[in-house]
């Protein structure tokens, strides 16, 4: 996932968090926050450390930007999104993780019509 595409810096994190919108599964919770001036959508992760070690943390991180990159096309543009994994993720494999974020991004309506 290309830089422009990640949200890195806390003062953004925190504005998303403050004034976006969050809807949530067993598996994951998303902020989605508009942005009218972005051609393209932002996403941040978050991955407590209670998930796991270094390594399992950073792998659920690269799940996670796979799934974003495959479902790029249906996504709304102009959008800054930011996923809180929860504990059940650290035994899912990347086509759970897929699927958990597909039927929540269908829940919070933020696919192409």
């Amino acid at each position: 996932m290309k830089k422009a595409y990640r949200v890195k810096k806390n003062e953004e994190f925190q504005q998303i968090f403050k004034d976006g919108h969050s809807f949530a599964n067993r598996q994951l919770v998303i902020y989605a926050l508009e942005k009218e001036e972005q051609s393209h959508f932002r996403v941040g992760l978050s991955v407590g450390k209670k998930i796991g070690n270094a390594v399992l943390r950073n792998q659920i991180k690269r799940y996670l930007r796979q799934a974003f990159i495959d479902l790029e096309s249906d996504i709304k543009p102009n959008y800054d999104y930011v996923i809180i994994t929860r504990m059940p993720t650290r035994n899912m494999g990347y086509y759970e993780i897929k699927s958990s974020l597909n039927h929540l991004l269908k829940k919070t309506k933020k696919f192409r019509q």
